[in-house]
């Protein structure tokens, strides 16, 4: 329901002097700003008292565009901080500062609800039964565990289906890094929940418990004279043994901390978060703004104000928060939120700690503030003013946002052209080492697929390409690229399964939404900022792939067109228009050729036939 501007009105003076959460809505009906109060009545009228948004350009549209307010009740201020985090998270109102990056922490997952449960880096938690752990600073650290797992606890992190078997293990396996669940009779379901019970106790933190349950494997193996067995749980002992010694040197060293610092100018924002672990900075995360809602010419931007916001988001429900917040700058809900945050650690079963959020002024503290706003103009620079990143910067930030297992040296990106299905063709083009690869350029002409097919024909393309590099027994890339959705993705990937491919790193790009897909993993797609470096990789690869595509098939259509009209000529048949065609190199110089010069490509006959077609024409 629309309320007119008095009726609004009405309605704020009836509301409960309550805390609570308030939500303006436009006209509508969206929900254009979340905000909560510890009285109702008297917060949600004050943006309605005169002279209230003289100077502050985001309350002044912001009632101007609203219409109407919802609340929501609470029992106390800290139930309204959390229940106004919540539905700015899930309302997304443009008013409010939102953190549009939620991918920001590296967690390992531990498939426990598979038959064959796997490891691997995620940085989306999600309540379907696996168990996840972390998260890891720096970012890398998560994919040193996993890797770490592969070679000791043989546990995978493939994206093959292991619901079925498959004819052969792929190399991991060949290399002692995999039990080969996806071959029949490699493991046996005991042995691999062994395996899995282990790597459980090795995440969990556990290194007692792990080391305890390997000595008495070590011993019985041992005693039935399994040696080789003994030996392997020997080794794991002693991994587990130096990880814990490492873990406890780091843990006497200092205490956990995250420190903030941000740099604002011309209406756009650059903060950088330092995770500080063990008395050390361990990690750097960078986030951008490039329109906040309070932007007009920067007049009403409040630096508390969004520290408040930004660590509300970062926080609340997540299962781990440093001991230690740094900020530049006090904030209103300061003290409320530091209670907020030790109680959630408390009841998500983690340590009787308080959270501090601490705005230091002095002293070492505050020399790690101003480290960390010091780069954050250094990201602001290279952000907004367009400095533009190296090939290994670019090859490491593309590994870890779409958690490749090595650096991408070599993409191969596909696409498919067509007009209602006629003349389809497809394209394969190549990035390396930082550069488009022309002369590795392929073209195809779709074969075995009639009418509109585009899933047809990829799997097509994809299955001639790579089972050409089997044969030739050739590198695989880094990357294969697909243009198009979830349904482009999945038709390659059956290519590839097709031709006993497995374990090869396989994205898409779709075209509107700019969202990538990486296999395995498609329900957590890859959201790149529009402005990103990485994003403009991507799109600069597909794009070419598309115009690569496009000239084929215009070209191939062109021939076509051509063909056509000499194809009427009584007496050519599509071998002589084709020489026709290759030798005057368009229907127009075929058209202005006399008999002497078409009777140097076909017969005299030929020749007078043709110049006789076209005479016709011109009467």
């Amino acid at each position: 329901m629309v309320y007119p501007r008095m009726d609004l009105q009405q309605k704020i003076r009836s509301l409960p002097a309550s805390a609570g959460v308030y939500l303006y809505k436009n006209g509508e009906g969206e929900v254009i700003y979340v905000g909560k109060a510890n009285n109702l009545r008297s917060r949600v009228s004050s943006y309605f008292h005169e002279g209230r948004h003289v100077g502050d350009a985001k309350t002044g549209t912001l009632v101007r565009e609203a219409v109407d307010v919802d609340y929501i009740v609470v029992a106390n201020t800290k139930e309204a901080l959390a229940l106004e985090n919540h539905l700015i998270k899930q309302k997304q109102p443009r008013f409010n500062i939102l953190l549009r990056d939620d991918k920001t922490y590296p967690y390992v997952k531990l498939t426990l609800g598979e038959r064959w449960p796997r490891v691997y880096v995620t940085r989306r938690l999600r309540k379907d039964g696996a168990a996840y752990f972390g998260p890891y600073f720096p970012a890398n650290l998560a994919y040193r565990l996993v890797d770490l797992i592969h070679r000791n606890f043989l546990i995978p992190s493939c994206k093959v289906d292991l619901n079925r078997f498959h004819p052969r293990p792929c190399l991991q396996f060949y290399i002692h890094r995999c039990l080969g669940p996806c071959v029949e009779g490699q493991t046996t379901e005991e042995i691999y929940q062994e395996a899995v019970r282990d790597v459980k106790l090795f995440l969990e933190g556990r290194p007692n418990d792990l080391a305890r349950s390997l000595r008495e494997r070590m011993e019985k193996a041992a005693v039935s004279e399994e040696y080789e067995r003994a030996a392997k749980y020997r080794d794991l002992i002693s991994t587990v043994e130096q990880l814990q010694e490492k873990q406890r040197i780091a843990t006497i060293e200092g205490d956990d901390a995250d420190v903030f610092g941000y740099h604002y100018e011309n209406g756009m924002l650059a903060v950088n978060l330092f995770h500080v672990r063990g008395g050390r900075v361990l990690d750097r995360r960078e986030f951008f703004w490039e329109e906040l809602p309070s932007s007009t010419g920067g007049r009403d931007f409040n630096p508390g104000e969004f520290l408040s916001a930004l660590l509300k988001q970062l926080y609340i429900g997540q299962p781990y928060v440093p001991r230690n917040i740094y900020v530049p700058v006090e904030f209103e809900d300061r003290e409320m939120l530091e209670e907020l945050l030790s109680e959630q650690l408390a009841a998500d079963g983690g340590r009787a700690t308080r959270v501090n959020i601490v705005a230091p002024q002095r002293g070492d503290k505050r020399s790690l503030l101003d480290l960390a706003g010091n780069n954050a103009k250094q990201s602001y620079d290279q952000r907004f003013r367009v400095m533009k990143p190296n090939t290994k910067a670019i090859q490491e930030a593309l590994q870890d946002a779409l958690g490749l297992p090595d650096l991408p040296e070599r993409i191969e990106c596909f696409d498919i052209s067509h007009i209602q299905g006629a003349e389809t063709v497809a394209s394969m083009v190549v990035w390396e080492d930082g550069r488009m690869k022309k002369s590795d350029y392929r073209k195809f002409i779709i074969k075995t697929v009639e009418g509109v097919d585009d899933f047809a024909s990829m799997r097509e393309v994809v299955t001639r390409r790579y089972r050409r590099i089997q044969d030739e027994k050739k590198k695989m890339p880094s990357l294969v690229l697909i243009d198009g959705g979830l349904g482009q993705l999945h038709a390659a990937a059956e290519a590839l399964d097709s031709i006993e491919v497995i374990n090869q790193p396989l994205a898409a790009i779709a075209k509107r939404e700019e969202i990538i897909y990486v296999l395995g993993q498609e329900n957590e797609p890859v959201v790149l900022d529009h402005h990103s470096p990485l994003l403009h990789l991507v799109q600069l690869i597909r794009d070419e792939a598309h115009r690569f595509a496009l000239t084929f098939h215009r070209k191939r259509r062109q021939m076509r067109d051509r063909s056509t009209e000499l194809l009427e000529i009584p007496g050519v048949g599509e071998n002589t228009t084709r020489r026709l065609l290759q030798h005057f190199g368009s229907l127009r110089a075929v058209k202005q050729a006399d008999v002497a010069a078409l009777s140097s490509v076909v017969t005299r006959s030929q020749a007078e036939a043709i110049l006789q077609h076209f005479q016709k024409q011109t009467v």
